[in-house]
């Protein structure tokens, strides 16, 4: 049996492998091939990556802001000479087509390019005279060593969401890359390291719960930023707080599409489909389920069904996939099942893409595109994030019903309407309880300068990544009063 690669940590600037016999396998979901092993790293390694860090910090922190992103230049120029290999390893060990793993990757870039922006991003401010002969200033400064635990689904964009503005600031930055994807952060990692960065700003420890479990609590990590589950963003959350650690943690999503009378049906169609079935359903802004209102629900069913049918799957290395496959065996399963539950509950199966394999790929993890109408409004379908390339559809009379649906949701990542009514567009986007709004778009993704903005039970914190509060995140303000007597003040 061929030995497969173990993955090494990265720990103040070498790269050495973890003091664990406890390793578990990486495989590509499209063919069940093992690619490399990963450590599941024990809570002294974390330590010693920490120690690394605050050692780091204290010399990183007094490199001007424009030095510091001067390293970020030569990383961005680095993932664009090596976009396409980066791209494909995204592909292999995370299933989604290589249009989606370039797309991925670009929106990472955007977030390097931001944080570019630095010297200007955390200027503070400043008054003279609030009183006579004394001025008052605010600025910026680092919190010191932050971690990021970040999820199987973007593992290219989702470091990069945090990376660059923590490290921009002044900070040093600990990543645990999700144990399912490793390799994608590997390359971030040895491209910063290419890059010239100074040892111990930027570290990567491998592992499970264990290793996150050790991040949080350890008393000289100053600031937690996750991605997941909820169930796991609320444990993050409160175990952070209760270690008075900042904390930013983004959880799952139930995202619903209103689509009204009035909207352009094919358009629509289209763009619905991608969000649902793109990266196989599996991203926190997917589509999930279309509330259509009044005669919107036909014609908006058979435009979906044939979306549905038509759409292609296939390893997502072939430049003609539509779809790849689904992260694990047990994701799988766990999709299938809840299919079967739907239908139970009264759901009415129009596409089902249980029992199907990709040609070639037998023992990929295939889950294809599942549609299904009349899901129960108060269901289970309804309220669960499948996180699979599962769509429901339910029929309401009225825009202002399909709105309080959405508001009842517990979920508050995204909603998305269809219209050609500017009235019925501000209605929505007014009323609508969640923190990324699309207008005949299907997944309302902000850029780089935007926040990130998930509500309720889709993010826990008040700071989001991104633009200005990654800024904020990483960075505690520091009020400097003072007074400089001289002659003339002293005359007053």
């Amino acid at each position: 049996m061929k030995t497969r690669q173990r993955l090494p940590n990265y720990i103040g600037g070498n790269w050495q492998h973890a003091a664990t016999r406890d390793y578990v396998d990486v495989t590509n979901p499209a063919s069940g091939d093992v690619l490399v092993r990963v450590p599941l790293s024990p809570a002294a390694e974390v330590d010693q990556a920490v120690q690394a860090g605050m050692e780091a910090f204290a010399r990183w922190r007094r490199v001007p802001a424009t030095d510091r992103i001067g390293y970020l230049f030569a990383f961005r120029a680095k993932l664009k000479k090596h976009f396409e290999d980066i791209a494909r390893t995204i592909t292999e060990e995370c299933g989604k087509t290589i249009h989606e793993s370039r797309g991925e990757l670009q929106r990472g870039i955007e977030n390097v390019e931001v944080a570019c922006g630095i010297p200007v991003l955390m200027q503070g401010y400043n008054n003279e005279d609030i009183a006579r002969g004394i001025d008052e200033h605010m600025i910026r400064q680092p919190l010191g060593v932050v971690a990021a635990i970040t999820p199987f689904n973007f593992p290219g964009m989702i470091p990069l969401w945090f990376l660059p503005y923590a490290i921009a600031t002044g900070n040093c930055f600990i990543l645990k890359p999700s144990e399912k994807v490793p390799q994608t952060s590997q390359w971030l990692v040895r491209l910063l390291e290419e890059s010239g960065l100074p040892a111990g700003v930027v570290q990567m420890v491998h592992g499970g719960k264990d290793t996150v479990d050790a991040l949080i609590e350890h008393p000289d990590v100053k600031a937690i930023s996750f991605v997941g589950s909820t169930s796991v963003a609320r444990y993050v959350y409160a175990r952070s707080a209760a270690q008075g650690k900042r904390a930013q943690c983004q959880g799952g999503a139930k995202n619903a599409a209103i689509v009204l009378e009035d909207a352009d049906m094919e358009m629509t169609s289209t763009i619905v489909a991608e969000s649902a079935y793109g990266c196989a359903g599996q991203r926190c802004l997917a589509n999930s389920l279309a509330i259509t209102v009044g005669g919107a629900g036909d014609p908006f069913r058979e435009a979906m069904s044939e979306a549905a049918v038509t759409r292609k799957v296939t390893n997502g290395l072939s430049e003609d996939s539509q779809m790849g496959p689904v992260i694990t065996p047990d994701s799988k399963l766990r999709i299938e099942r809840l299919i079967g539950e739907a239908h139970q509950e009264g759901a009415r199966i129009l596409v089902d893409g249980r029992g199907r394999t990709a040609d070639g790929f037998e023992n990929g993890n295939w889950v294809f595109p599942t549609l299904l109408d009349r899901v129960p409004p108060d269901g289970m379908l309804a309220r669960t994030e499948v996180f699979g390339p599962v769509f429901g559809l339910i029929n309401v009379s009225t825009l202002q019903e399909a709105i309080d649906l959405v508001n009842s949701q517990s979920y508050g990542n995204m909603a998305c309407l269809f219209t050609s009514s500017g009235a019925a567009a501000r209605q929505f986007r007014y009323e609508a309880n969640a923190g990324n709004i699309g207008i005949n778009l299907g997944v309302a993704a902000p850029m780089a300068f935007f926040p990130f903005s998930g509500w309720k039970d889709s993010f826990f914190g008040t700071l989001h990544a991104q633009g200005h509060h990654g800024v904020e995140f990483y960075t505690q303000t520091k009020v400097i009063v003072e007074r400089w007597p001289d002659e003339w003040s002293r005359k007053f």
